[in-house]
C-alpha cells in the first residue's frame, strides 16, 4: 500500500519511529495474536512464560479468608510482526518503553482466577515496564497489588497449616491458542527481607494446568474449551508463640485455680461459689477474644475442644461444690462396712422410706401367710395377725418364728396386721458397738462432714490427673494427627 511507511535504513530511525512503523496497521493488528508456524507451516499457540516476583507477602486473615500480595508479575513471548533485527542490523538494544507502549502491542489477557481485587501499583505513571528485543520477543512487567481468597482449612486451629495459592489463567484464548508457561529458571522468587509475624513458610512450590470451561459455569464468559493456567502455592504453619502465652498457659493456670476450691471447707459457700463462677467467667472471656478473629464455621476446631474440655473441669468443680456442701448439712451419720470410695458413694444413694412401703401392707392375705389355715368368714373383710415365737436352738442364738392367726370381724372393713414377739430376747441379736463407731463384725460410722472431707481431698488429685491425661490426648491429636 502506498501509505504503508518503509523500514528501509531502520536504523536511522528512532525508537519511537521504527515502533511506529512497526505498529502500523498496514503490518500490525494489535487485535490479533502473533501467528506461530512450526517446520510443516501449521499453527501452533502462543507460548507466554511468567514468573513472579513476590515483594509483600501479608498475613492470612483468617476471618475473611483471604491474604494479600504485592509482586511483580513478568510475561514474556515472542511475537514474529515485532522482529527489526533484519531491518536494522545495528540496533541490539530492546525498544524500551511504558504503558504506552504496551498500548499498542499485543499482548495476552491473563487474569488472577482467585481475586477478590487487584490493582496497578504506581502514582502518577502506572509501574508497566514493556521491551520489544530484535528477535521480536517481547517481555511485560507489571508491579502489581492483589487480595486473594484463601480457602482455609481451620480444623487444627491453632495448629494449622495452610496452602495458598495464586492462579493465573488466560481469559481469552484457550489452548489451541495460547499456553502458559512458568519459567525453567527461578520462576517465582520472595524477596529476601520478607518475613511473616504470624506464619512461617516451610514450602513453596508452582504448577501448570489446563482448566475445563462449558457454557454452564461461564467461567470464561460465553466460551468453552480448554484454557491455560498456572498457580503457585505456599504451604504456611501457623506460629503458636502467641497462642501459648496469650490462651493456652492461661487458660490452664484458670483451670488450676478453680481446684483451690477443693482446700476450703465444705460449708463455706460465699468464697467457693465466688471462686468458681469468677474463673468460668474469666476463662469464658479469654475464650471469646481468640474466637472474633475466625470466621463462623460448621466444623469443630482444635481450640474449640480445648475450650469445652477446660470449661468442663472448671464446671466440674462448681458441681463438685454442690456435692459435698449437700452432704455437709445432714444430720445422720452413715454406716459403713468399708471406708472406702465403692461404700461411701453407695450410703448416699437415698433408699425408699417407710412411707413409700407402706401401700404394700394392705396386699398380704391371711392364707398367704398360713397356708394351713382355713377361712370360713365372709368376704367383707378380715384381719391378720402376726404372733412371733421363739425358741431355743442348737447355736447360741435365738431364731423368731413368725405365725399369722386370721380373725373376721364384721364391724372391721380394713385389714391390719398384728406382729406380736414373745421372746424378748432377740435384743440380744443386735450387733454390740465400740464406743468409736466400729463395731464387732467390721462396721464403721462416719459423720456427713467426715464424707465431705473425703470427697474433697480424693478431688485435690482425681481432678488434676484427669486433666493431665486430657492434656496427653490433645497435644497428641494436634501434633500427631
Amino acid at each position: 500500500e502506498s501509505d504503508c511507511p518503509s523500514l528501509e535504513e531502520a536504523d536511522k530511525l528512532s525508537q519511537t519511529q521504527l515502533l511506529l512503523r512497526l505498529t502500523h496497521g498496514c503490518r500490525y493488528d494489535r487485535l490479533e495474536r502473533p501467528m506461530i508456524l512450526s517446520d510443516n507451516g501449521t499453527k501452533q499457540p502462543v507460548q507466554v512464560f511468567a514468573r513472579a516476583y513476590i515483594y509483600f507477602l501479608q498475613n492470612l486473615e483468617a476471618h475473611d479468608l483471604q491474604f494479600k500480595i504485592h509482586a511483580l508479575l513478568q510475561l514474556r513471548y515472542v511475537d514474529p510482526r515485532l522482529v527489526f533485527k533484519k531491518v536494522a542490523p545495528n540496533r541490539t538494544e530492546p525498544i524500551m518503553g511504558e504503558q504506552s507502549l504496551r498500548d499498542v502491542l499485543w499482548v495476552p489477557h491473563v487474569f488472577l482466577a482467585n481475586e477478590r481485587s487487584s490493582d496497578i501499583l504506581g502514582t502518577a505513571e502506572k509501574d508497566i515496564l514493556t521491551s520489544v528485543s530484535p528477535d521480536g520477543t517481547v517481555i511485560i512487567s507489571t508491579r502489581i497489588s492483589a487480595t486473594l481468597y484463601c480457602w482455609m482449612n481451620l480444623q487444627k486451629f491453632p495448629f494449622d497449616e495452610q496452602h495458598c495459592s495464586t492462579v493465573l489463567e488466560s481469559w481469552m484464548y484457550n489452548e489451541a491458542d495460547l499456553v502458559l508457561k512458568w519459567e525453567k529458571k527461578s520462576p517465582v522468587t520472595l524477596a529476601p527481607e520478607l518475613h511473616l509475624t504470624e506464619y512461617v513458610l516451610l514450602d513453596m512450590f508452582t504448577n501448570e494446568t489446563m482448566i475445563n470451561a462449558d457454557l454452564s459455569d461461564l467461567r470464561h464468559g460465553a466460551f468453552a474449551g480448554n484454557y491455560s493456567s498456572l498457580s503457585f502455592t505456599v504451604h504456611l504453619a501457623r506460629e503458636m508463640g502467641f497462642y501459648l502465652m496469650d490462651y493456652f498457659i492461661p487458660s490452664i493456670m484458670l483451670v488450676a485455680i478453680s481446684w483451690v476450691t477443693f482446700w476450703l471447707q465444705a460449708d463455706q459457700s460465699a468464697p467457693r461459689i465466688t471462686l468458681g463462677t469468677s474463673t468460668m467467667l474469666t476463662f469464658i472471656t479469654l475464650a471469646s477474644a481468640q474466637g472474633k478473629t475466625l470466621p463462623k464455621v460448621s466444623y469443630i476446631k482444635a481450640s474449640e475442644i480445648w475450650f469445652l474440655g477446660c470449661t468442663g473441669f472448671i464446671f466440674g468443680s462448681l458441681v463438685e461444690f454442690a456435692f459435698v456442701n449437700t452432704i455437709w448439712r445432714r444430720k445422720k451419720n452413715v454406716e459403713l462396712k468399708k471406708k472406702n470410695s465403692k461404700y461411701i458413694f453407695k450410703s448416699l444413694t437415698p433408699l425408699p422410706s417407710r412411707k413409700d412401703m407402706g401401700g404394700l401392707q394392705k396386699s398380704h392375705s391371711c392364707t398367704s401367710l398360713d397356708a394351713q389355715a382355713t377361712v370360713t368368714a365372709s368376704n367383707n373383710s378380715f384381719n391378720n395377725y402376726l404372733t412371733v415365737h421363739s425358741f431355743p436352738s442348737k447355736t447360741s442364738s435365738t431364731l423368731p418364728i413368725i405365725t399369722t392367726s386370721c380373725e373376721d370381724t364384721v364391724n372391721n372393713r380394713n385389714g391390719n396386721i398384728s406382729i406380736k414377739i414373745d421372746d424378748t430376747t432377740l435384743a440380744s441379736n443386735e450387733p454390740n458397738k465400740f464406743s468409736d463407731g466400729i463395731n464387732k463384725t467390721g462396721w464403721t460410722t462416719m459423720t456427713p462432714q467426715e464424707i465431705a472431707i473425703w470427697i474433697d481431698k480424693r478431688s485435690r488429685f482425681v481432678f488434676p490427673i484427669c486433666f493431665l491425661i486430657f492434656n496427653i490426648f490433645y497435644w497428641s491429636f494436634v501434633y500427631y494427627l
